[in-house]
C-alpha cells in the first residue's frame, strides 16, 4: 500500500524539485516508510513517484522498479495477492527477478508481455508504468478491476499529472487552486457519493475501475481491460454452490494473508467479516489480531457479536468503546476524503483503523460482500414493492436510482438557487451515471441488475472510499477477499433468487456459512456501520448543524436559504426524516471549508 504520483509533460518542459517534493509530502501518510522518484534523462518531463507502506519484501520493494536498459520505470498504489504465483511463471520462462517485491512482477510482466500481460494480476492497484522506449514513449495508468484503489488525473496544456490523492494534484495545479465542477455536485446530491469519471473539481478526473489510460505526449486513449458484464448465470445445485463460493473465498482470504508485517482484521460480528475471520484462523498458526469499536448505546453496538466472533476463533481481541458524538472528526475524514461524502461510517471507520494500526499494519475487512450478494436493507425494500416485477429496461433503472438515490431531480432543482437550477436544467443523473451500468446488464436478472450498478458505481464512488482513505489516514491498509476477481465474477453467476429470497437477504450465502460461523452469527439481521447522526440534528446537536448549513458561502451560492430552512424544520420537528439530505449538505458544507471552496 502506497502513494503514487506523477507527471509526464507532452512539451518536455522541466519538472521543478520542489513541486516533485511538494508532490511526495502531500502522500506521506499513505507512505510513511520511505519515498522514490525516476526522472527521465533522456526525455525531460517525465516525474514517478512513490510514498511507501512497507508489507511484501520490506527490505528490497523500494519503488520505482526501473528495467535494466532504464527505459521502463513502474510505481505502484496496493498489492497484487498472486505475486507468488506469478513469481514461478516468470522463472519457468527463464526470467530474473532481483526481490522478493510484487511491483518487480508487474514490471517483470510488462517487459514481457506488454499492458495486456496485467490481466494476470489479481490484486488492489493503481499503476503507472512510464515507457520510454523509442516505440512507445508513453505514460499507462492501469486501476484494478472495482476501484479499491484511486487514481486521479488532470491534464491541461499537453501536461498530465495523476495521483493517488486530489490534494497532491491541486498542488501542481497552480499552487491549489481548482474550479467546483457543478455537474458532480449535483451528482453528487442524487446517489450521496460521486461517481468516476467526475470529481469535484474541473480539469480533475477519476480513471475509471477496469481501465487503462494511455498518454503518449499528445493523445489520450482509454480503454476497458476487464469487464463484469460478460458473466452468464448459472444454476448450481445448493451444495455445488455452497462448495464453490467457500473454495473461492477461501483462497481469496489465504492469499491476502500474505504479508511481511504484522496483520489482522476488523471484525464487527456480523456475517462478512465473522466469515472471513474463521478463514483466516484456519490458515493460521497464531492468534489472529481482530479490531472493534462499540458505542455504548446498544442501539448501535455489536461488540457482543464480535467478541461472540472472537471466542469462537480464538482470536487476539481489541475493542474500544468510542466516544459516540464524533462529528467533530468529519471534516478531518472529509479532508482524507477528498470529496464530499454524506456518509457517517466514515467516522467510525477511520476510528477503529486508528486501533488497528496500534499493532498492524494489514487487516483484512468484509468489504464488498454486501453489494455482490445482496446485504442492503434497500434491496428487500425495492424489490418488495408489487410494481417493481412491472418495471423494465430504462423505468426499472430510474426507479432504482430514485428509490435508493438521495434528492430526486425534481427536488435537486427545487433546492437550488434559479441560477444554479438554469445551469443544471439539462442534466440527467440517471443517463449520465447509471444508464450505461443498467445497459451492460439487460441480459441480468432484475436483483443483479441492481447489484451490478451498484458494484460498478456505489462501491468505488462510496464503500471503497471509506476503506482506503480512512486507512490511509492512519497508515494502515485495507484488504478485502470478497473483492477478489474470482468472488466477483461467481457473484455475478449466481442468479438474484440466491441472493435475495422471499426478502432474506444474503440468503444462500449466509446459509453455506452456517457451518464455519455458526446459526447465531449468520442468520442475525444486519446491523449498519454507522452512528445516530438523525437524532443528534434532532436534538443536541441541531443548533450546531444550522450554523454549519447556513453560514457556508459555497451552500448560500447553492440553495436557496428558505429550502435549507425547511429541510432543518422538517427534520426537528419529526414531520420527515431528512438524516440522509442533511448528512450529505453538512458534508458538502465542511468539505468546502476544509477545501477552502467559497464559490461555484
Amino acid at each position: 500500500m502506497c502513494g503514487i504520483y506523477g507527471i509526464v509533460d507532452g512539451q518536455r518542459r522541466p519538472i521543478s524539485g520542489d513541486l516533485a517534493a511538494a508532490m511526495d509530502g502531500s502522500l506521506l501518510h499513505r507512505g510513511p516508510d520511505g519515498s522514490g522518484q525516476f526522472v527521465e534523462a533522456r526525455y525531460p518531463g517525465v516525474l514517478l513517484g512513490n510514498r511507501r507502506l512497507a508489507i511484501i519484501d520490506v527490505a528490497g520493494g523500494n519503488q520505482p522498479f526501473v528495467s535494466d536498459s532504464g527505459e521502463i520505470a513502474v510505481v505502484q498504489n496496493g498489492e497484487i495477492f498472486n505475486y507468488i504465483e506469478l513469481q514461478v511463471e516468470l522463472k519457468a520462462r527463464g526470467v530474473r527477478l532481483d526481490t522478493d517485491s510484487d511491483t518487480e512482477v508487474i514490471l517483470r510482466l510488462y517487459e514481457q508481455g506488454g499492458i495486456d500481460a496485467l490481466k494476470a494480476l489479481n490484486g488492489m492497484f493503481a499503476i503507472a508504468i512510464w515507457d520510454g522506449r523509442a516505440h512507445e514513449q508513453a505514460l499507462y495508468l492501469v486501476r484494478d478491476r472495482v476501484g479499491e484503489k484511486p487514481l486521479y488525473v488532470r491534464e491541461n496544456a499537453g501536461r498530465v499529472s495523476f495521483a493517488s490523492e486530489i490534494k497532491t494534484l491541486l498542488i501542481e495545479a497552480s499552487g491549489g487552486i481548482a474550479r467546483l465542477d457543478l455537474q458532480a455536485i449535483d451528482q453528487f446530491l442524487a446517489l450521496n457519493y460521486i461517481p468516476a469519471p467526475r470529481t469535484a473539481f474541473q480539469g480533475i478526473s477519476h480513471v475509471m475501475p477496469g481501465h487503462v489510460w494511455r498518454f503518449d505526449g499528445k493523445n489520450v486513449r482509454t480503454w476497458r481491460w476487464w469487464n463484469l458484464a460478460e458473466q452468464q448465470t448459472t444454476s448450481l445445485p445448493v451444495a455445488d454452490w455452497d462448495a464453490e463460493f467457500l473454495h473461492l473465498l477461501d483462497d481469496a482470504t489465504r492469499i491476502r494473508m500474505r504479508s511481511d508485517v504484522p496483520f489482522g482484521a476488523f471484525l464487527s460480528g456480523g456475517v462478512d467479516s465473522s466469515s472471513i475471520v474463521g478463514l483466516m484462523a484456519a490458515h493460521s498458526q497464531q492468534p489472529i489480531n481482530t479490531f472493534c469499536i462499540g458505542f455504548a448505546d446498544p442501539r448501535f453496538d455489536e461488540t457482543r457479536f464480535a467478541q461472540e466472533a472472537a471466542t469462537r476463533f480464538g482470536t487476539r481481541h481489541t475493542a474500544e468503546v468510542a466516544e459516540l458524538d464524533m462529528l467533530s472528526r468529519w471534516q478531518h475524514c472529509l479532508f482524507h476524503s477528498d470529496q464530499p461524502h454524506g456518509d457517517a461510517s466514515f467516522m467510525p471507520t477511520l476510528r477503529v483503523s486508528e486501533l488497528a494500526a496500534e499493532h498492524v499494519k494489514v487487516v483484512l475487512t468484509g468489504d464488498g460482500g454486501d453489494e455482490l450478494f445482496g446485504g442492503y436493507e434497500k434491496y428487500a425494500a425495492f424489490f418488495g414493492k408489487p410494481a417493481t416485477a412491472q418495471l423494465q429496461g430504462d423505468a426499472f433503472g430510474r426507479a432504482y436510482v430514485e428509490a435508493t438515490g438521495l434528492f430526486g431531480s425534481t427536488q435537486r432543482q427545487g433546492l437550488y438557487n434559479p441560477s444554479i437550477a438554469a445551469q443544471l436544467s439539462g442534466a440527467d443523473v440517471y443517463v449520465e451515471v447509471a444508464k450505461p451500468w443498467f445497459d451492460q446488464a439487460q441480459h441480468m436478472d432484475p436483483v443483479n441488475r441492481a447489484l451490478y450498478f451498484d458494484t460498478q458505481a456505489l462501491l468505488s464512488g462510496n464503500n471503497l472510499v471509506k476503506p482506503d482513505r480512512m486507512g490511509m489516514a492512519a497508515s494502515i491498509e485495507n484488504r478485502a477477499p470478497f473483492l477478489d476477481w474470482r468472488v466477483i465474477e461467481f457473484a455475478f453467476r449466481t442468479p438474484g433468487a440466491h441472493k435475495l429470497h422471499q426478502g432474506d437477504l444474503k440468503h444462500r450465502y449466509k446459509n453455506a456459512v452456517v457451518p464455519l460461523i455458526g446459526e447465531h452469527l449468520a442468520l442475525r439481521k444486519k446491523q449498519m456501520f454507522t452512528v445516530p447522526v438523525g437524532e443528534w440534528f434532532k436534538g443536541e446537536r441541531h443548533a450546531w448543524l444550522a450554523l454549519q448549513l447556513n453560514s457556508s458561502p459555497l451552500l448560500a451560492q447553492l440553495f436557496q436559504p428558505s429550502k435549507l430552512a425547511e429541510l432543518l424544520a422538517q427534520h426537528k420537528s419529526g414531520v420527515v426524516n431528512h438524516t440522509r439530505e442533511l448528512r450529505a449538505m453538512l458534508a458538502l458544507a465542511l468539505w468546502a471549508d476544509a477545501f477552502a471552496i467559497h464559490a461555484v
